[in-house]
């Protein structure tokens, strides 16, 4: 969540709640409303002058594009996405590896004079994407699983490939035209068979464009690694990963991966085939490209890894803001999904938590607050102002569709915190619930504030004796950490370490 928090936004007017899917549905029914960098070594003496002048019309990036039809769409669309995932994630030492990756792709590009912006997003989400006129992102989080420059690069050049292809363009003149189709289909069929008929079929077209773009981009990216140098065989090896990935993080089986490659990339075996296929064309696997593992190491190593500092930490069932001051627990067995938008939580028998703030500068009695409007189906005699760890605080029941919710807001200075919790109507779980998140929630002292660090990745080196189990035991962030320090790595269930063996982990 983010630390500055805002006027009120329609707390559950879903925009925050994608990922999450029975709980989204929970809480909608109460709605109430480029840098390219290189490095060069000078050839001249210490002693030289150059009488070398900075151009009075450099050739940057927004100058070669100003007349490009294709890079004014990018550029409208570019603050969404960075403000979507977190914001833009600065470290130069990253940044130099991604653009060093970037640069050799761009050389060996089916347009060598398109130009491309890339960016790093804050974001603990595995995701990469591209927009028309070479907007190119990658997430944190995806440099965080990948395990060598390869990876990234088979990534990067199939982002790359939709971009050359004119994908952006082609599916949105496409998906133009079937919203066309399916106004006319709606108007003149209204709701006979053969409407719904024709919409579905508009919509299984679309479909099947998109995967047709998708093995096109597949087939261009791999050419790319190969003839950049890199190993060909790294687009199914990372595939691999991020399935594997998947898997471990799928425990919430009606969670929404929207923010997620392979939600928008499907990752079947008869692609990742293709891709090997594809791949052998440059030689055998193992023994041709660079997969750059070392130096890639080195630019990751001191990542942010998972929640940034502006949105708060989820360690185990608790969620605290170093910035905001504030601190709370959720029962045993919910899980915790901290989004920039709002802190998510979803329990054992479709239960689920919702918290987020607003400002109050206006110092609103609570009471009235809870009453203003903002929430559907309040039961105003249920209204009661309360003392939370002697905060000022009120509550108030709500009931909608088939849920029943407590609403418990609480006064912090001149914010007031918000907590909806939701039960299927009838349970006999909700006041323990509600209990849980109103008695653990309390200011931070200025001890726990200061203790309170990110989580990074760190690079190590295996010594003699160490075990994939003695590795794994350092691991930070998640009570899985065999699992999770295999998946990091990208080792299998029987793979043994060497002594000098780099291997990544997670801690503080």
């Amino acid at each position: 969540m983010k630390n500055c928090v805002t006027a009120q936004r329609g707390l559950f007017s879903g925009s925050g709640v994608q990922r999450f899917g029975r709980a989204a549905k929970v809480f909608s029914v109460l709605a109430a409303s480029s840098v390219i960098l290189s490095s060069c070594q000078s050839l001249f003496s210490p002693a030289y002058q150059s009488t070398l002048r900075p151009s009075d019309n450099p050739q940057t990036v927004e100058e070669v594009q100003k007349n490009d039809p294709r890079a004014q769409m990018g550029a409208r669309e570019h603050p969404r996405i960075v403000a979507s995932y977190g914001g833009e994630y600065h470290d130069a030492k990253t940044e130099r590896l991604v653009a060093r990756i970037t640069g050799a792709l761009t050389a060996v590009s089916e347009n060598p004079q398109q130009s491309y912006r890339i960016t790093i997003l804050n974001s603990p989400a595995i995701n990469a994407f591209a927009l028309p006129g070479g907007y190119l992102y990658v997430t944190r989080g995806l440099l965080a699983l990948a395990n060598d420059a390869s990876e990234v690069a088979a990534v990067l050049s199939h982002e790359m490939g939709h971009v050359t292809a004119n994908h952006g363009i082609e599916r949105q003149r496409r998906e133009e035209a079937e919203v066309i189709a399916s106004r006319v289909v709606a108007e003149v069929l209204s709701s006979d068979l053969a409407g719904k008929q024709a919409l579905a079929r508009g919509k299984l077209r679309l479909a099947a464009f998109s995967r047709q773009q998708e093995l096109q981009a597949d087939v261009i990216g791999v050419r790319m690694l190969g003839e950049a140098g890199y190993d060909p065989f790294a687009s199914p090896r990372f595939l691999d990963s991020m399935a594997a990935y998947a898997r471990f993080t799928s425990a919430d089986p009606d969670s929404d991966q929207s923010l997620d490659f392979l939600s928008s990339h499907p990752n079947t075996p008869q692609r990742i085939e293709l891709a090997r296929r594809h791949a052998r064309a440059f030689g055998q696997e193992g023994q041709v490209g660079d997969r750059g593992r070392d130096w890639f190491l080195d630019g990751i190593d001191g990542l942010l890894y998972g929640d940034s500092p502006q949105e708060g930490y989820v360690r185990g069932q608790t969620f605290l803001h170093g910035t905001l001051g504030i601190r709370f627990d959720v029962p045993e067995g919910f899980v915790i999904d901290n989004k920039v938008e709002a802190v998510l939580a979803t329990g054992p028998g479709d239960m689920a938590i919702r918290f987020d703030g607003v400002a109050d500068p206006k110092q609103t009695s609570l009471a009235n607050y809870l009453t203003s409007g903002w929430v559907a189906g309040l039961i105003p005699e249920t209204v009661r102002e309360t003392q939370v760890n002697g905060l000022e605080a009120a509550t108030a029941r709500a009931s909608a569709d088939k849920w029943d919710f407590d609403v418990t807001v609480i006064r912090v200075g001149q914010q007031i915190f918000r907590f909806l919790t939701a039960v299927p109507k009838g349970s006999p779980q909700l006041d323990s619930v509600a209990n849980v998140l109103r008695s653990s929630f309390r200011r931070m002292t200025p001890q726990e504030i200061a203790s309170l660090k990110p989580l990074r990745v760190r690079v190590i080196t295996v010594k003699p004796g160490e075990t994939v189990a003695t590795m794994a035991a350092r691991m930070m962030g998640t009570d899985r950490k065999l699992d999770m320090f295999r998946v990091l790595n990208a080792l299998s269930a029987t793979v043994t370490l060497q002594p000098g063996q780099r291997v990544k982990i997670i801690s503080e």
